[in-house]
C-alpha cells in the first residue's frame, strides 16, 4: 500500500459527526497472522492482521480482498464493522486521510462546481438506511465450470446501517444543467501501472437523484473503517457493490453515457434471465451488472458437521430480497419437492438482511441436505438451478447445506 503521509484529524471528525469509533489508522504494512482453513474451493487462511479488522478469510492481500466468515453472519443481521468484507480493485490505496484537507469535488455538466469540505457535509440534513453491500462475484468459487476472479464463497457481503447525506442534495447544490444523463463517481485509490483506467462507476441521473442513493460517512454508528472507504462512501441500495465507490472524492455529471472501462467493459453480465448462459456460448448481448437478486443462507448449521439426531431440527439463517424486501423464506430437506415456511425476524428495511428460523423433520439418521429459498416482495423466487456466466457474477441459486444426523 502507498501511504499519503497525511494527518488524521480524528477528534475533529468525530466531534463534528457526533460519532464514536475506531481511530483512522496510518499503517504502511501489516504483519502476517495466518491460520490455514479448509475451503470448499481451495485452501484459505484466517487473517487478523489488517488494521481495524478482526479475523477475516484472506482471499488476497494486495489489493485487500477479505471475506466475512459465515459464523459472523449468524450472530445478527448487521455485520460488525471489524468483520465487514473488503474488496479493492487497485492496490494503491491510501492508508491515512487528512479530513481537514479532504474535499469532495462535484464538476462536469453543473452550474456551480463544488469543492466540499467534510465539515460542510456533516452540517447537511442526514439520512440513515439499512442496506446489504454484496460483491458482484460473491459465491464465485462455487461456479461450475470454474471461472477466473476472486474465489469468494458466501462472505463477500455485509449489512450495515449507513449514515450520511442524500446524493440528490449534493447534486442540487451544484445545479444540474439540462442535457445531463449520468453521474460518475471515483475515489482516492490509484492504479499501480501506467495508463490503467481509474476505477470509476456511474449511475443514470434519475437513479442518482432518487433520494435513496447516499454519501455515507458512518456505518453501524461508527465512522467508516479505512478499508471500507473512509472518509466517504457511495451507497447504492439494492445494487451490487461495484457501484458503492469507496473513499469517494470526485463526482462528475455527464452529458453523455459513460464509456469508460469500468462501465463499458468490466462488470458486464449476459442480458438474459439471472445472467445465465451456457459455458461455451459466445457473442451474447451484455449489460452492466445492476440490481441485487433474492438469496438465502443457512447460517446455524456449518457444512459437513455431524449433529445428534433431532426429529425437529432447528434451521436458521439470513435472507435478502435484493432490490426489494424479503416476503417469505421456505425450507426443504427433500431436494425441493416440498417446502415448509420459516418464521421471519424483524424487518429493518427492504434493503436489509432479514433473519429466518424454522424447523425441519428428518426421518432417520444419516446424511441430510437442507435448503432455504427466498421469495422477495416483488414475487421473485430463487431458482433451483445455478446460473453461469464467464464473470462469475450474480449467483442466486437455492443453496444447499449438507450435514449428518448421527
Amino acid at each position: 500500500m502507498t501511504d499519503l503521509t497525511l494527518a488524521s484529524s480524528r477528534r475533529r471528525f468525530l466531534t463534528q459527526a457526533g460519532l464514536t469509533g475506531a481511530a483512522v489508522l496510518a499503517v504502511p504494512g501489516y504483519a502476517q497472522k495466518l491460520a490455514d482453513l479448509a475451503f470448499v474451493n481451495g485452501k484459505r487462511s484466517l487473517d487478523s492482521s489488517f488494521p481495524q479488522k478482526g479475523e477475516m478469510i484472506l482471499q488476497r492481500a494486495r489489493p485487500p480482498l477479505l471475506e466475512t466468515p459465515m459464523e459472523v453472519v449468524d450472530q445478527g443481521i448487521f455485520t460488525p464493522n471489524d468483520r465487514f468484507f473488503v474488496r479493492w480493485h487497485w492496490a494503491n490505496i491510501p492508508t491515512s486521510v487528512d479530513v481537514d484537507a479532504f474535499r469532495l469535488t462535484v464538476h462536469g455538466n453543473v452550474a456551480r462546481p463544488l469543492s466540499i469540505p467534510i465539515a460542510d457535509l456533516l452540517r447537511m440534513p442526514r439520512v440513515e438506511l439499512a442496506a446489504v453491500n454484496q460483491c458482484s462475484g460473491n459465491s464465485r468459487g462455487l461456479f461450475e465450470p470454474r471461472v477466473a476472479g476472486g474465489e469468494w464463497r458466501h462472505g463477500a457481503m455485509g449489512n450495515a446501517k449507513w449514515l450520511g447525506v442524500r446524493l440528490r442534495d449534493v447534486l442540487d447544490r451544484a445545479g444540474i444543467k439540462p442535457g445531463s444523463v449520468a453521474v460518475r463517481f471515483s475515489g482516492l485509490d490509484q492504479a499501480v501501472v501506467a495508463d490503467a483506467p481509474d476505477f470509476a462507476k456511474s449511475l443514470s441521473l434519475d437513479h442518482a437523484r432518487d433520494g435513496e442513493v447516499m454519501i455515507a460517512f458512518a456505518m453501524n454508528g461508527e465512522q467508516l473503517p479505512m478499508l471500507n472507504g473512509f472518509p466517504l462512501r457511495l451507497i447504492v441500495p439494492g445494487w451490487y457493490s461495484t457501484y458503492w465507490v469507496k473513499m469517494l472524492n470526485e463526482i462528475d455529471v455527464l452529458s453523455q453515457p459513460d464509456d469508460g472501462y469500468w462501465m463499458a467493459k468490466a462488470y458486464k453480465i449476459p442480458a438474459t434471465p439471472f445472467a445465465n448462459v451456457a459455458p461455451r456460448q459466445k457473442d451474447f448481448p451484455t449489460v452492466p451488472i445492476n440490481r441485487l437478486i433474492p438469496r438465502a443462507w443457512i447460517t446455524n448449521l456449518p457444512e459437513d458437521r455431524v449433529f445428534a439426531f433431532d426429529p425437529a431440527l432447528k434451521v436458521g439463517g439470513i435472507a435478502m430480497g435484493g432490490d426489494t424486501g424479503v416476503a417469505q423464506v421456505d425450507l426443504s430437506i427433500d431436494g425441493g419437492r416440498s417446502w415448509s415456511p420459516a418464521k421471519l425476524g424483524p424487518d429493518a428495511g427492504k434493503y436489509s438482511f432479514r433473519r429466518f428460523d424454522g424447523i425441519v423433520r428428518p426421518a432417520a439418521k444419516g446424511p441430510l441436505t437442507v435448503m432455504a429459498r427466498c421469495t422477495n416482495s416483488a414475487g421473485k423466487t430463487q431458482p433451483m438451478v445455478a446460473n453461469w456466466n464467464p464473470g462469475g457474477f450474480m449467483r442466486g441459486v437455492v443453496e444447499t447445506t449438507r450435514v449428518t444426523m448421527g
